[in-house]
């Protein structure tokens, strides 16, 4: 009897360790798990993805775009915890072959290193508007260059990123900045199976209407040499009404909307800046503003729901982007996306 009594401690002080033995390897599994899904870098077309130089966990892969005939880099940051949605940063007019504008300035990576979604960076398409052009999209034939993004964005990267990376092709938010701001409206307009919630920041939304046309030509040529008719095939086409976010709405309905734009007068971080900036960034806001403004507007007589967010003070750049991104984009994509 008494031999049991003094067994009995041993015997719990066994079990209490076998128990913390076990509770501790599966916390260790779930944290190797969890550091497996950042720490692998992933296949791609040229073979491994690389990882980026902007570090946070980015890789940077080459993914095979048959409607483009090449390779499309983008620079992806799993899942913290392996969740599986995820959010699409577009860029701006001038976007480069070097890096997502996004990986830059803003560091979104950063901004959301901690979080439980997969960011996804493509990059390049400076001009583009994220479309599928009827022609190719340049003047000088020597330098021929075929846009087929929306394809690419909606058909062609998520298998790669559902089979890769975990994401679902049905649960998505896309951000995009500007001349990205445009394309994202209309990618989420057109496929709302894929994207439950979209960003507009400082978007230009009614492009059909009287003027819209001349300034995006002008700036189409001012990117890089683009012609703006190339994007729909003609002056009179339809697709260029189908590529005007104010027109093509219908698709936003029970998505989550946000637009953002400012009133183009610079805030107190803009003055810092050379003055050729702020006389840039002013009338460029300030233009987005009423666009996004009239597109709210046709949005609510729609019954569509819509978040309009007009700050005071704030100019076309990165100054105004980031704050948003910070301040309003990350806690409505995880509350929304369940991402937290």
């Amino acid at each position: 009897m008494n031999s049991s009594l003094r067994s009995t401690p041993r015997a719990l002080v066994a079990l209490l360790a076998a128990l913390l033995t076990a509770v501790a390897g599966v916390a260790v599994g779930a944290g190797e798990a969890h550091a497996a899904n950042r720490d692998e870098l992933r296949p791609d077309a040229t073979g491994t993805c690389e990882w980026d130089p902007h570090g946070h966990w980015v890789q940077r892969c080459d993914v095979w775009s048959p409607s483009m005939g090449r390779n499309i880099a983008v620079q992806i940051q799993p899942a913290g915890r392996g969740g599986d949605a995820g959010l699409y940063f577009l860029d701006g007019l001038r976007a480069t072959e070097e890096t997502n504008g996004w990986m830059n300035v803003p560091n979104a990576p950063a901004v959301f290193e901690n979080d439980n979604i997969t960011l996804v960076m493509p990059v390049g398409g400076p001009g583009s508007f994220y479309a599928d052009w009827a022609a190719p999209a340049k003047f000088d034939v020597t330098d021929p260059v075929n846009y087929q993004w929306e394809t690419f964005l909606s058909k062609e990267l998520p298998p790669y990123l559902q089979q890769h990376f975990g994401v679902s092709p049905g649960n998505n938010s896309v951000l995009g900045i500007s001349m990205g701001a445009t394309g994202a409206m209309n990618l989420a307009a057109n496929h709302p199976e894929q994207f439950r919630q979209v960003f507009s920041l400082s978007g230009y939304l009614t492009n059909t209407l009287p003027g819209a046309q001349t300034l995006m030509r002008v700036a189409l040529l001012d990117a890089g040499g683009f012609n703006l008719n190339a994007m729909y095939g003609s002056v009179i086409s339809p697709r260029r009404f189908a590529n005007d976010p104010l027109l093509n709405m219908d698709g936003l309905r029970g998505t989550d909307v946000y637009l953002a734009a400012a009133s183009g007068l610079p805030a107190p971080a803009d003055l810092q800046l050379p003055i050729q900036d702020i006389i840039a960034g002013s009338p460029l806001e300030t233009l987005s503003r009423g666009s996004s403004q009239i597109w709210a507007g046709k949005a609510r007589m729609s019954g569509i729901s819509v978040t309009e967010n007009y700050p005071m003070l704030g100019l076309h750049n990165w100054n105004l982007w980031v704050d948003q991104l910070n301040n309003h984009v990350r806690p409505r994509v995880l509350e929304v996306m369940s991402a937290a």
